[in-house]
């Protein structure tokens, strides 16, 4: 690993994919501004709704015609990554396709975390794997992603030229497994796009982004949705960056916000050297 500055981008989106990537946009020029190298967005940035996302769905993988109209978030997010010559993950884009090309059935899409590198060339794809099928007790009540989005089936961890970074997606972070997987395969550094609820985030996401940190001996990005989306849909923001002992280098509040800092990596090795813990495991 090499040191690194990172940002993750907290937003309030909504059901305008124009007016949500306007804000990103915005939001990755202040990212940049402010040294990042690499920058998360949360999930959902491109778009939210009680609905679902199928009807913003789009064609994978972006074509030769930029402009044609069919890929506007792919197109954006390949664009902007070259004009700030920035390392843009993607905290989850609606596709119509698996990564193998094929198609989704029965109106779901997926739901994928992309990694743009900073000449706009797509570096990674995972496709969340846990879908956020439970009972709150919040105005919305009830959730189900698994009527609106195909869950992914494979892991993925990203090389950049500072670190190896393992993909996640929001209600992937209550599985602890699938991030040991990751931290195993090389990952030095956990992103979590998420839009936790204000109701689980509340009582649940700082715990649990400081356990995955702290676990595994990673650096994490949590970047996510803070605010009223919908009558019914709160979310509770707080993105954080945390390091591999679990302290929080930089957090959010609610609404927008764009939080920096640099990962050392002399720290991730003194951690690691110092309490090796992947390599003491007994279960394997």
């Amino acid at each position: 690993m090499k040191d690194v500055c990172v940002a993750a981008v907290q937003m309030v989106s909504g059901d305008s994919v124009s007016e949500n990537l306007a804000r990103a946009h915005t939001l990755l020029e202040q990212a940049a501004d402010g040294g990042a190298q690499i920058a998360l967005l949360p999930e959902y940035f491109a778009h939210i709704s009680d609905r679902g996302s199928f009807s913003v769905a789009e064609p994978f993988p972006l074509h030769e015609d930029v402009n044609s109209g069919l890929h506007p978030i792919q197109s954006a997010l390949q664009s902007w990554a070259t004009e700030l010559g920035l390392w843009i993950i993607a905290g989850a884009a609606p596709l119509l396709q698996r990564p193998d090309g094929t198609t989704t059935a029965d109106k779901r899409s997926r739901s994928a975390c992309l990694v743009y590198d900073d000449k706009g060339a797509l570096r990674a794809r995972y496709d969340k794997m846990h879908l956020f099928d439970v009972e709150v007790e919040d105005a919305a009540g009830s959730y189900r992603e698994s009527s609106t989005i195909e869950p992914g089936d494979q892991t993925q961890v990203a090389t950049t030229p500072w670190a190896k970074i393992g993909l996640s997606i929001c209600f992937d972070l209550r599985f602890p497994e699938l991030f040991r997987q990751l931290a195993l395969s090389g990952a030095e550094v956990l992103v979590v796009p998420a839009a936790f609820t204000y109701t689980t985030g509340r009582a649940h996401w700082e715990t649990l982004l400081r356990a995955r940190a702290i676990e595994n001996g990673c650096y994490v990005i949590a970047a996510a949705q803070g605010g009223q989306h919908t009558p019914k849909r709160r979310t509770w923001g707080h993105s954080m960056i945390v390091d591999p002992w679990g302290e929080i280098l930089a957090e959010a509040g609610e609404g927008e916000a764009v939080i920096t800092a640099t990962l050392s990596a002399d720290k991730l090795e003194k951690i690691r050297k110092s309490m090796p813990l992947l390599s003491m495991r007994r279960l394997r």
